[in-house]
């Protein structure tokens, strides 16, 4: 048997992992509304970890010489996406969608595909180290698309809308790993680059879109609940790196 086939349904489950906002679908928008910066705190956490003790960390491991200006490379692509996008759909600063949700579909995309890419390796090493890192990137996952949903749903997105284009970006890791599967000996100075480009991507997206939003809530109750889920969502991060190595 072929062992595209386990790769395919192994990266089909990961990007299933996108349809977890369905979940809050049923919330009242009053409810919703209120978990909203809490979901956004939880997502800027899950960004910079996994930006700073996992895909930069992963980066210099490859060898790459050029980790950090792929990382600059990153923030600098993100920043003139994002200029482009409020060009675009703005007008008067008034956005009925927000350009950071773009630019968090675009950065998940890049994430998806590398986390298809590896998975495809994996599967061609073995299949029972497939199986492993599969299950490695459930974990992982699970925590950034609970907060990839909340940042859609905070920035303008229907519900509905969020999580459809949500799991849209997930399937990125499907073609991530058929592009590994068929030109294998190409991609590993690929994900040199792409790695620390994605890093460079979520910096950005936390650091300049979603810690802001934080700011609107200025109520000492209200930040002590944000700095406690920022930092959950790093410690979660960083604990998921640790037992999943």
């Amino acid at each position: 048997m072929s062992v595209l086939l386990p790769i395919l349904l192994a990266t089909l489950l990961v990007s299933s992992i996108s349809l977890v906002g369905i979940f809050f679908l049923s919330l009242k928008d009053k409810i919703l509304s209120n978990l909203l910066l809490i979901l956004v705190a939880f997502a800027s956490g899950a960004l910079l970890g996994g930006a700073f003790l996992d895909l930069l960390p992963e980066s210099l491991a490859l060898g790459s010489e050029e980790v950090f200006i792929f990382v600059l490379l990153g923030i600098i692509s993100f920043f003139v996406i994002e200029k482009f996008l409020r060009w675009r759909h703005c007008h008067e600063r008034k956005c009925d969608v927000h350009a950071f949700t773009y630019l968090n579909l675009i950065g998940d995309g890049i994430h998806n595909w590398i986390d298809g890419m590896i998975i495809a390796a994996s599967f061609l090493t073995s299949i029972e180290l497939g199986i492993v890192t599969t299950f490695a990137v459930v974990a992982h996952e699970v925590p950034q698309e609970i907060g990839d949903f909340g940042i859609l749903v905070y920035g303008g997105f229907k519900k509905t809308k969020a999580l459809f284009y949500n799991f849209l970006s997930a399937l990125t890791a499907i073609f991530g790993a058929i592009f590994t599967y068929y030109l294998i000996q190409h991609t590993e100075y690929l994900a040199t680059l792409l790695l620390p480009f994605a890093a460079g991507g979520f910096i950005y997206i936390a650091a300049t879109d979603l810690l802001p939003e934080l700011h609107k809530r200025e109520k000492m109750k209200d930040s002590i609940v944000q700095l406690t889920v920022l930092l959950l969502g790093i410690i979660l991060m960083w604990l998921l790196k640790v037992f999943l190595e």
